[in-house]
């Protein structure tokens, strides 16, 4: 019995290398059984877009004084006891997606910390962040966001996050791009009034 289960296997595996010899290389339609093998399906899926995988990724830059921002009461501006809130930048990330063409897809992700001063109250605070890619002195984007922070009553802090994204390079300007965050740009944090 041993020699007929050798017969059967070499059988059974010369059966399984046919059908896959006409499997076809991938992409190129193959057979019916080939594509449910490669592509776990009766026909081929459209090509997917390429994506270039190698491409520049400049590190995120601070703006100059854009790292905090600061809100006073009664305009007792820099006395410790007029401090409502400050609000800064505590982490940045970004990701370069490149292109057929030869440009660059940005995304760039800021999170920050919302703390209260001596004069400050619980409540939602407006954070006004702008992001800008740029090249030298020229502006590819230049984007405003404003999102809010809510530090609940009892508590003293609270936090906030932002992903911008579909941020397009050209391919001329995507080898040696700049970003660069900011908090402020329109005055201090305005303290949201409810009601």
């Amino acid at each position: 019995m041993s020699g007929w289960k050798a017969k059967a296997g070499t059988a059974l595996a010369a059966l399984g290398l046919a059908a896959l010899g006409g499997c076809g290389a991938p992409g190129d339609g193959g057979t019916s059984l080939g594509n449910m093998v490669l592509f776990a399906g009766p026909s081929v899926p459209p090509p997917q877009k390429k994506v270039v995988e190698d491409v520049y990724c400049p590190p995120v830059d601070i703006m100059e004084g854009g790292s905090a921002i600061q809100a006073f009461a009664g305009g007792r501006v820099g006395e410790q006891s007029g401090l409502r809130s400050q609000i800064a930048i505590s982490n940045l990330a970004r990701e370069c997606l490149g292109q057929p063409d030869g440009s660059t897809v940005v995304k760039v992700g800021v999170e920050g910390r919302a703390l209260l001063g001596a004069g400050g109250t619980a409540g939602r605070y407006d954070v006004p962040v702008q992001i800008v890619v740029k090249r030298g002195s020229t502006v590819i984007a230049n984007r405003s966001r404003r999102v809010s922070v809510a530090i609940p009553a009892g508590d003293t802090q609270g936090t906030f996050a932002i992903v911008e994204e579909g941020i397009v390079v050209p391919a001329a300007d995507a080898t040696a791009f700049e970003i660069e965050v900011g908090l402020g740009g329109s005055g201090a944090p305005a303290r949201r009034k409810r009601g």
